[in-house]
C-alpha cells in the first residue's frame, strides 16, 4: 500500500472515530435524560411505599386480637406490608431518639403497641388515604392513625410539575443533539461532496446515492448507541456504590428499555442527518460546490 493511501485510510478511520464518539457523548446526555424521567417516576413510586402509616392499638388489646388485626389489615388491596411495634419496641426507639428514657421523667411508658403499615403506590394519595382511614378506624381498638401528611401532599403535588419541566427539558435535549449529530456527520460528507455530484452526472439516482451514507452512519448510530450505554452503565455503577442503589428507584426492565432507547435514538438520529446533509449536497449545482 503506497503512502498516499496509508495517509487516505487513516484519515478515514479518524474521522470516523471522532465522528462515533462525538455521537456517542451526546446520546449520553440524551440517555442520562431518558433516566432521570424514568427515575422521577420510579422515585415517586419508592417515596410513597416507603412512607410509614402508624395505626395506634388500645391498651388493653390482646395480642389474639392484634394478630387478627394485622391479619386483616394485610388482606386489603391497598396495604403492601405490615409489622408490628410493640410499646416497648416502641420505648427503645423513643430512647435512641430522644437520648433519655421518656419513662422516668414521665412515670409511665407513653408508647403504645402500633401496626406500621406500607401503601402500594397508587393508594398513597388523598382520595385513597381518606377510604383507607375510615376503612381502618371501623375497628374500636384503633384509637389513632399517624402519617406524614405534607410529605404525601409534597410528593403529589409536585410530581406532574417535575415530570412536565422533564418533558420539557428532554424535547430541547433532543433538537439540540439532533443539531450536534446532524452538523457533525455534515462535516464527514462534506469530503465526499464531488463524488456525490459526480455520481449524480452520470445518471446515479439521489436514493441509490444516499443509501450507502445512510447505512454507513446507521452503523455508526448502533457503535455510538452502545458506547453510550455503557458510559451510562459505568456511571449508574458508580453511582450506586458510591450512593443509593439505583435497583430501588429503575428497575432492570426500565435499563434495558432505556438502553434500547437510546441505540434507537442513535439510528434514528444519523439516518435523518444523513439523509438531509446527503440531500444538501444533492441539491447544489457545481458552481456551489467550491464555496462552501
Amino acid at each position: 500500500m503506497s503512502n498516499k493511501k496509508k495517509v487516505s485510510v487513516a484519515r478515514f478511520l479518524n474521522a470516523k472515530i471522532t465522528s462515533t464518539i462525538s455521537i456517542s457523548l451526546v446520546l449520553v446526555l440524551l440517555g442520562l435524560t431518558i433516566l432521570i424521567l424514568f427515575m422521577g417516576n420510579g422515585l415517586s413510586q419508592y417515596m410513597k411505599e416507603n412512607m410509614s402509616f402508624n395505626i395506634m392499638l388500645s391498651s388493653d388489646v390482646s395480642d389474639a386480637r392484634i394478630t387478627a388485626i394485622r391479619k386483616n389489615l394485610d388482606a386489603q388491596p391497598f396495604v403492601k406490608s405490615s409489622r408490628f411495634i410493640s410499646r416497648q419496641e416502641a420505648k427503645d426507639q423513643l430512647i435512641k431518639d430522644l437520648g433519655e428514657d421518656p419513662e422516668e421523667l414521665l412515670g409511665y411508658n407513653p408508647a403504645q403497641d402500633c401496626i406500621e403499615i406500607f401503601l402500594h403506590a397508587e393508594y398513597a394519595n388523598n382520595d385513597s388515604i381518606s377510604m383507607i382511614n375510615s376503612t381502618i378506624r371501623q375497628d374500636h381498638n384503633v384509637t389513632d392513625i399517624l402519617y406524614q401528611q405534607e410529605a404525601i401532599d409534597l410528593i403529589n403535588n409536585n410530581l406532574s410539575k417535575v415530570m412536565m419541566v422533564l418533558l420539557i427539558l428532554s424535547a430541547i435535549l433532543l433538537f439540540i443533539s439532533f443539531t450536534l449529530i446532524r452538523n457533525t456527520i455534515r462535516l464527514s460528507v462534506y469530503s465526499k461532496r464531488f463524488l456525490i455530484h459526480t455520481m449524480k452526472l452520470v445518471g446515479a439516482t439521489s436514493a441509490f446515492i444516499r443509501k450507502p451514507f445512510v447505512v454507513n452512519n446507521i452503523y455508526s448510530g448502533i457503535v455510538a448507541g452502545i458506547i453510550a450505554n455503557v458510559i451510562i452503565w459505568l456511571m449508574i455503577t458508580y453511582f450506586s456504590k458510591g450512593y443509593v442503589s439505583i435497583e430501588s428507584i429503575v428497575s432492570a426492565t426500565d435499563l434495558g428499555i432505556i438502553f434500547g432507547i437510546v441505540i434507537l435514538l442513535g439510528v434514528l438520529i444519523t439516518t435523518l442527518a444523513t439523509t438531509f446533509a446527503v440531500n444538501r449536497y444533492l441539491k447544489m449545482q457545481t458552481d456551489q460546490l467550491y464555496y462552501i
